[in-house]
């Protein structure tokens, strides 16, 4: 693998989602913060691009429900500006390019050169929660795609999804996901799409 044409991808590491006090707390998430910060670690190291994506609600925000599905519709959660909304200290991006999903963007150049980039989004879908996200990818044109972070059953397979329509190769580190209960998992979808799954430390190995 050349690490010019890879990126990692981090998937909504955020305090609601991985802390047990979060709002939408994901039981056993705060385990895998170790590992985060191992692959934080070496993107640093090894100079690798990290998208990061962020649920940045507001309060009309489709998916928050007052009496909520946990499927389709969840309590409020990641709201904007909130602590919440932030990254777990072992994922927090350094000094990222940050694309909201509710401004207005006409220059995508600057991600070609930033080491860390944040998406935020208004929905579980990181393609549809954020208009810019396939400006975003365009500019940085990878050829692999490696995937870590909360949920495996929502958003990352939303991620994984959209990321094996647009790029050659789709990794998912298996040891840095998590899932919510009561929502069927990924797996065999992502193997029909030709996603690849490896531990980190196979991957590490190979770059």
């Amino acid at each position: 693998m050349e690490n010019e044409k890879l990126i990692f991808w981090n998937v909504d590491t955020q305090v609601d989602f991985v802390e047990p006090e979060g709002k939408l707390y994901v039981e056993g998430a705060e385990k895998i913060k170790p590992l985060w910060q191992q692959i934080t670690d070496f993107a640093k190291q090894k100079n690798i691009c990290v998208v990061n994506t962020a649920d940045f609600h507001y309060s009309e925000s489709a998916e928050l429900s007052d009496t909520p599905d946990f499927v389709n519709t969840f309590p409020q959660h990641c709201m904007a500006n909130t602590p919440g909304a932030e990254y777990v200290a072992e994922t927090q991006p350094e000094e990222p390019v940050i694309f909201d999903w509710n401004y207005d963007y006409n220059n995508f150049e600057a991600v070609q050169s930033a080491r860390n980039i944040v998406i935020r989004k208004d929905a579980f879908d990181v393609f549809a929660g954020n208009p810019f996200t396939d400006n975003i990818l365009e500019n940085i044109n990878p050829e692999i795609v490696v995937v870590y972070g909360v949920t495996t059953n929502v958003c990352v397979n939303d991620a994984v999804v959209g990321l094996s329509k647009r790029v050659e190769r789709v990794i998912v580190i298996e040891d840095a996901i998590k899932e919510l209960p009561n929502i069927p998992l990924p797996f065999e979808e992502w193997e029909k799409l030709g996603v690849e799954m490896m531990t980190f430390e196979d991957l590490a190995a190979k770059l």
